[in-house]
């Protein structure tokens, strides 16, 4: 039987702040447990839920050196959807009201984390075939893995797999600093080794060190290999490029299913919802304030209302938007200038645009249900998931053709009869306008066709299950 270690700095449903909470937490349950004993190790953080710390069992503790220090470790653990979580328990590190802060702060404290969870696998007793890490965060741990954990046998041969969610974040800070946090030796911080335009970067070191690199699809690690979205690391990604694979991500089909969603108004499922789905669509008129007509298209928008996710061209032509026989559902927070143009346009076209500038899971999941068409322009998008949660409740996604939205959703084809969205390609706010505007033709004018695509979309499987099998194909072939 293979072990396999997640390594995660967030991990559903302890802590998340993104996408790679629902990665850490939903992939380890869909291996097949008969071949794979999938474990997840992530930080005691204090403002996690007071119902999972309650239930956290003590295992051990140890103090381990570090830079010349010596730093308590203490390990808790609880199974949970039978999955064995660790957790690395440091007070000095790991309070505080949110995961991430000040980015020196998170360097230090992801520093320890690396180096604590692999000096917690003898006192566990688990030592895993490969350990998966996941983002800058546990950059770290395949360095040390090479390094000074090779003096002891008990480490030999474990092997290391480096996820990339995002390459923009790279944990990144001067050599000297970083230097003296790790107590890693000069070597590494030469060119081909951690340093990075002169300074020294934590996912650089995980990326040159780990056995294999995956990123979230297929499209998404054609494109690092690229200067506009490499990063400045794309002349790495070209000299590891047989190490690198794309694996795009799963959702949770329980947790989103039409048919059994206790947070929507009304259920419905790929054979009843040309009359059940539009009821999500009325309740939600209502309850946001918008004019109560089934017939009018409605638009969905849950995002972080940040330029990475095209925003400024929705902001380029949102007056023109407007004019259309359209409405327009925004749920999300980011960046000030977005979230108050969302709300002028719900003070200007008050029956057309409902701005919801906050988070909430429940109304999430009512834009899904409701909508009829969902618009994700993104800049680039390494995988995405609102796109998959769409396809999933019959929402058509209209997306730009970048990373794993162009992987996700097939472009419509009126001739042919195929297709599962509507794409552009260029990062143009006109592009962009066409594209919706050739949406509301076939929602008004073609209800059949429209209808036929809502039925291909449904069809779509991106459940968690063929990740995993593709997953299991890399363990395999490292270890």
């Amino acid at each position: 039987m293979k072990k396999i270690l997640f390594a995660a700095s967030e991990c559903v449903p302890f802590i998340k702040t993104g996408g790679l909470a629902d990665v850490a937490g939903s992939l380890p349950k869909c291996f097949d447990k008969e071949y794979f004993d999938v474990r997840v190790i992530l930080p005691k953080y204090s403002c996690m839920k007071d119902e999972f710390k309650d239930k956290l069992v003590y295992n051990n503790h140890f103090y381990m050196d570090l830079a010349g220090k010596s730093l308590y470790v203490g390990i808790l653990e609880m199974e949970y959807d039978g999955i064995t979580f660790y957790f690395i328990d440091n007070e000095y590190y790991f309070t505080g009201e949110k995961p991430y802060g000040d980015i020196l702060w998170d360097i230090e404290k992801y520093i320890y984390f690396s180096k604590a969870l692999l000096s917690a696998l003898p006192v566990i007793d688990f030592r895993p075939d490969v350990i998966h890490c996941h983002d800058w965060q546990t950059g770290l741990v395949p360095v040390y893995l090479k390094d000074s954990f090779q003096q002891n046998q008990f480490y030999w041969g474990i092997k290391s797999v480096m996820t990339i969610h995002n390459l923009k974040f790279q944990g990144t800070w001067d050599i000297k600093t970083i230097q003296a946090m790790s107590g890693l030796p000069d070597y590494y911080f030469v060119p081909d080794k951690l340093e990075f335009n002169k300074d020294a970067n934590l996912l650089k070191g995980g990326l040159v060190y780990a056995d294999a690199i995956t990123t979230v699809s297929n499209t998404y690690a054609e494109e690092i290999k690229t200067p506009f979205y490499g990063e400045n690391l794309d002349g790495l990604m070209r000299a590891r490029q047989n190490s690198l694979r794309g694996i795009v991500n799963g959702i949770d089909y329980t947790d989103y299913n039409p048919e059994t969603d206790k947070l929507i108004t009304k259920n419905f499922n790929a054979k009843n919802f040309r009359k059940e789905k539009i009821k999500n669509k009325t309740a939600l008129q209502k309850e946001l304030g918008l004019e109560q007509n089934p017939k009018t298209m409605m638009i969905g928008i849950v995002s972080r209302l940040t330029d990475q996710k095209g925003f400024d061209l929705i902001a380029y032509v949102m007056d023109e938007l407007c004019q259309d026989g359209i409405q327009l559902v925004v749920l999300g927070t980011g960046d000030e200038k977005y979230e108050n143009m969302f709300r002028h346009y719900d003070w200007k076209y008050n029956d057309k645009v409902s701005a919801n500038i906050y988070y909430s899971e429940p109304m999430s999941h009512k834009i899904y249900a409701a909508c009829d068409a969902f618009l994700m322009p993104s800049l680039f998008e390494p995988c995405g998931l609102s796109q998959l949660m769409s396809l999933r409740y019959g929402t058509v996604p209209i997306v730009r053709e970048t990373g794993g939205l162009k992987d996700t959703v097939e472009p419509y084809n009126e001739y042919e009869g195929t297709g599962t969205g509507f794409s552009f390609t260029n990062y143009n706010a006109q592009e962009m306008l066409k594209t919706v505007r050739y949406a509301e033709q076939v929602y008004y004018d073609k209800k059949r066709e429209w209808n036929k695509i809502v039925d291909r979309a449904m069809a779509k499987d991106f459940s968690w299950s063929s990740s995993a099998a593709q997953y299991q194909e890399l363990y395999d072939w490292l270890a």
